[in-house]
């Protein structure tokens, strides 16, 4: 569908966050489509307010600290105060339209770390994007960057159902 309405730029990867799993899981995953296999298979933090371990809530309204379900696509990098950023743009109407207004972009983060599992903890969360550890950010935003699509999953009944893109 996205590709037919011509807004994937890139058609290589696909990057996919499982937010049905739990952040003690990696749940980020880069599918390289040409080549047919997994470029990258990594943690990645939901939002603060969308919930602890696992992801349960999730919004497109301004200053929810919410996550925010359905298909993006990559959109330009820039420097912030997460180092290098990649914007999102939310292409799922109604359910994360609102991204660019909420600055809801890919980062590196020191609250993403292996070793935060390891000691018997969960991924920190995020004021509603999907950071990345800071380590793996610049290599993961390279990648996916200008025109790839990106979509958070969960199976949220009201989303599967409502998504004029999954349904469309």
């Amino acid at each position: 569908h996205l590709l037919d309405r011509g807004l994937i730029r890139r058609g290589q990867y696909l990057t996919i966050c499982d937010f049905s799993r739990s952040s003690r899981e990696k749940r980020l995953y880069i599918i390289d489509i040409e080549n047919r296999e997994l470029a990258r298979h990594t943690w990645v933090a939901h939002g603060k307010n969308s919930g602890g371990e696992f992801a349960t809530s999730f919004s497109n309204r301004p200053e929810s600290l919410q996550s925010s379900l359905g298909f993006y696509i990559t959109d330009v990098t820039y420097t912030g105060k997460h180092g290098l950023s990649l914007k999102l743009r939310g292409v799922d109407p109604g359910y994360n339209d609102k991204a660019m207004a909420r600055t809801i972009v890919m980062h590196g983060a020191a609250y993403v770390d292996e070793s935060r599992v390891q000691s018997g903890g969960y991924m920190g969360r995020s004021w509603g994007c999907p950071a990345v550890s800071k380590e793996e950010s610049a290599e993961i935003i390279t990648t996916i960057k200008n025109g790839t699509c990106f979509f958070i999953y969960h199976p949220s009944r009201k989303y599967i159902l409502g998504s004029k893109i999954l349904n469309g």
